[in-house]
């Protein structure tokens, strides 16, 4: 009956195998969430540059995103307002969405965007059709701003501002930003100027859904789409520029004069 040897240093030895191993950790939600954020087309907002129209083109999705935006919905105004047909009016957008598809698929562009616009506007025709009331083509859109109303809103009474938390994530900062008193001014105030364009819509086209004002409806979508989604934006990347740079230069000020 022999004994065992113990293994050699050239011979492997599970056990310190296993343990040498390094076990990666489980991503926590904070940091599923942030990653997300920072490859959002959010996370093009830097608030070490000046607002200029090329970046806030570049959050938007480019000219293609400005097109892909507005055509659908335009095609669909155009339509109603010359034939008053549903079919024709609500199955041409859906048609348009998926050219737009097909395009990005030949360029070779991301086409997460016009997946997701494609299926929102099948979706919504879907309701219209099925329905058969050309103004629920808009219903989706005015429960969604409805939704954003109640978010924010909720978020700016427990004082956790959704804009706030967003940033927070981008930035690297979240949740420390709240104990900064002027950061916690700035997002919030910027969480409210988000709040506004979803009110805005909110009252314009409530009043015309239910009068069935189609072609108003579709106007109106157009116009405070988004145009005020882009000032709103704006108003937004000038607030935290503002919050974040002057922190900055605090920082380097603090380390400049502690340097001998």
């Amino acid at each position: 009956m022999t004994d065992r040897t113990p293994s050699t240093a050239g011979e492997p030895d599970e056990n310190r195998t296993a343990e040498s191993v390094p076990t990666e950790e489980p991503q926590t939600f904070t940091d599923a969430f942030s990653a997300a954020m920072r490859q959002s087309n959010f996370s093009k907002v830097n608030p070490d540059e000046t607002p200029t129209f090329s970046g806030m083109l570049s959050v938007v999705g480019g000219v293609r995103g400005l097109i892909e935006s507005f055509l659908p919905g335009l095609v669909f105004l155009v339509l109603f307002s010359l034939t008053k047909e549903l079919l024709l009016s609500v199955l041409v957008p859906v048609g348009v969405a998926v050219v737009l598809i097909v395009i990005r698929a030949i360029t070779r562009a991301p086409l997460t965007p016009a997946i997701s616009g494609a299926i929102g506007i099948a979706l919504t025709a879907l309701l219209s059709i099925v329905t058969n009331r050309p103004e629920n083509n808009f219903l989706p859109g005015i429960l969604i701003n409805s939704g954003v109303v109640l978010v924010l809103l909720i978020s700016l009474i427990a004082r956790w501002p959704f804009v706030g938390v967003v940033v927070g994530f981008i930035m690297g900062d979240h949740p420390t930003w709240r104990d900064d008193a002027l950061k916690r001014r700035a997002l919030t105030f910027a969480t409210v100027v988000w709040l506004i364009p979803s009110l805005i819509r909110i009252a314009i086209q409530v009043p015309l859904y239910l009068t069935q004002q189609t072609e108003w409806l579709a106007g109106t979508k157009l116009i405070t789409g988004l145009p005020l989604y882009a000032a709103a934006l704006w108003i937004t990347w000038l607030l935290v520029r503002r919050v974040y740079t002057k922190q900055t230069q605090t920082q380097t000020q603090t380390q400049t004069q502690g340097t001998p």
